[in-house]
């Protein structure tokens, strides 16, 4: 089996999957326990499939890059859901219901009525499930991932206590001077940009397990923000790694292994919070 790897690992966009999926995962879980303590959650979901709905407006127009229209509009979405939600009419679940439903059918619409190539049921798949993306991956998407994983890293260590006064205590945080409101709207930003990142690793469909699983598969260890953080996203990144080496072995999609990796890894996780919680009485 090493040697198998090795012999893998001498290819490119083998290389260049794993680096991808390691800084996605990473990213990924640092926001996802900001999202699960202000039971945000389901906003993952809700943009990934406005992303998806961008691609197929991108694919229509044949864009050479599609980013530069996924990702204005997913970063857009992601602010209107945020305002939104804080509307007493509309509150956020049904508000990320009406946005994410909307663009999931109208990308799909868009699809079947301009087809882009004769696969359009394959085409659909890997963009759902990223069955291949992330094994096609070229150097130029390998280096804009890595520019915009480090600038969510930063982005979160700099604004770190501000993020942690809003998802604790919004009001208070309010109180004390912080700007709440502008606060919210870079954890939106910043969620929206993992979204768009995720999709080439796991798949629109598939982009809240890998925000969600590491974060709640950490709460079941530790309390305090900080541990959760810091183990959500060690777990992120093994199981990432893991859920890529199975696929490679296992001819099995990349996307799919990864988020069977991370409800294994909830399942030992919630096992050992048991057994921590039985040793502590």
């Amino acid at each position: 089996m090493p040697d198998k790897l090795l012999m893998y690992f001498q290819h490119p966009f083998v290389r260049y999957a794993f680096i991808v999926g390691v800084l996605i995962a990473l990213c990924s879980s640092l926001l996802g326990v900001v999202l699960v303590l202000k039971r945000f959650s389901y906003i993952g979901d809700g943009l990934s499939h406005v992303a998806f709905g961008a691609m197929a407006v991108a694919a229509v127009m044949k864009l050479t890059n599609e980013m530069l229209l996924i990702l204005p509009v997913t970063v857009i979405s992601a602010i209107l859901l945020l305002r939104t939600g804080q509307n007493a009419k509309i509150r956020g679940d049904a508000a990320i219901a009406m946005i994410s439903v909307g663009a999931l059918a109208f990308g799909y619409l868009l699809m079947n009525i301009f087809p882009t190539s004769s696969n359009l049921t394959g085409d659909v798949c890997s963009t759902l499930f990223g069955s291949a993306s992330i094994l096609t991956l070229t150097q130029k998407e390998v280096v804009l991932c890595a520019i915009l994983s480090v600038a969510v890293v930063l982005v979160f260590i700099l604004f770190y206590n501000r993020i942690v006064a809003v998802t604790f205590d919004e009001t208070f945080a309010k109180a004390t001077g912080v700007n709440t409101q502008a606060c919210n709207l870079l954890i939106a930003a910043v969620i929206a940009v993992i979204i768009v990142l995720a999709m080439n690793l796991v798949g629109s469909l598939l982009i809240s397990a890998l925000v969600i699983f590491p974060a709640l598969s950490a709460m079941r260890i530790f309390s305090s923000f900080k541990s959760v953080t810091i183990c959500s996203a060690f777990l992120s990144v093994i199981c990432a790694v893991s859920g890529i080496v199975i696929s490679i072995l296992a001819g099995t999609p990349a996307g799919s292994t990864i988020v069977a990796a991370d409800v294994a890894a909830f399942g030992l996780c919630s096992l050992a919070g048991l057994i921590k919680r039985g040793t502590g009485r």
